[in-house]
């Protein structure tokens, strides 16, 4: 059973989100938690809609009693996030990866009481092995994330997401165009409702300078004119998706 004392409790803005260490050290985060935090009014829909798998339960101390309290891992996790309306989504995503993830796999969860001194050292040698492991990627992604900016920052010219999608292969994430067109629908940044609205930019993209809307004038063979509309990713927003991409081990959502 898991007690009280094994798990984090973490605060986003007054919202109390319960996170635990499996024997790996992998994080584990209480799913009514998440889900309620995210704005979803229907917590347990909202784990069955958007939770793939297995989501793991375990025996948690309670005032009422022992009770089996579901824990999603990180892939949940972010499906959750990227299912949530709630305008600060975004937000708590990056507080989830900046702040939370980092403090629960440097403490590298919690010890069971079986466990003797001499394991107790072999896992502390393997979490500062993993450690210093995890920071000589994290510096390795970051000379990456440094030359790519550069190389965009100084190019005035926007592109189309299917070449966006070409940078972000390049640059180790397995992705094509469709897939990513996907993406930015399901994240909000581009528009789902089909018709002539469809795949255009959000009004958070827009704010946040990612695209800009090319528009076109095609001249029919009957004499009459035609607008079409494309979106552009601009050199703020091809810095800030190549970017968004590479600070995740692994880019989630796209299974």
């Amino acid at each position: 059973m898991i007690t009280n004392t094994s798990i984090t409790p973490f605060s986003f803005e007054g919202m109390e989100v319960r996170v635990l260490a499996d024997e790996q050290g992998n994080p584990l985060f209480n799913a009514k938690d998440v889900a309620r935090t995210l704005g979803y009014a229907n917590t347990h829909d909202a784990i069955r809609r958007h939770c793939k798998g297995v989501v793991k339960r375990y025996p948690l101390q309670t005032p009422g009693g022992i009770q089996q309290v579901r824990f999603i891992n990180e892939g949940n996790l972010y499906r959750l996030i990227a299912g949530s309306a709630l305008p600060a989504a975004e937000k708590f995503e990056t507080w989830i990866f900046d702040e939370v993830i980092p403090q629960i796999r440097k403490t590298g969860g919690y010890i069971p009481a079986s466990e003797s001194p001499e394991e107790t050292m072999a896992r502390a040698i393997l979490i500062a092995q993993e450690t210093i492991k995890e920071q000589k990627k994290q510096l390795e992604a970051q000379k990456h994330k440094v030359i790519f900016a550069d190389s965009v920052s100084v190019a005035d010219d926007c592109i189309l997401v299917g070449d966006l999608a070409k940078l972000v292969r390049g640059n180790g994430i397995d992705i094509g165009q469709q897939r990513l067109f996907a993406w930015m629908r399901e994240t909000g940044y581009l528009m789902r409702k089909r018709g002539k609205s469809w795949n255009m930019p959000t009004q958070k993209a827009m704010d946040l300078h990612l695209f800009e809307i090319k528009e076109r004038t095609i001249n029919q063979p009957d004499g009459t004119t035609r607008t079409t509309r494309t979106s552009m990713v601009t050199g703020k927003g091809q810095i800030y998706f190549i970017n968004k991409f590479l600070n995740q081990t692994k880019f989630e959502g796209m299974e």
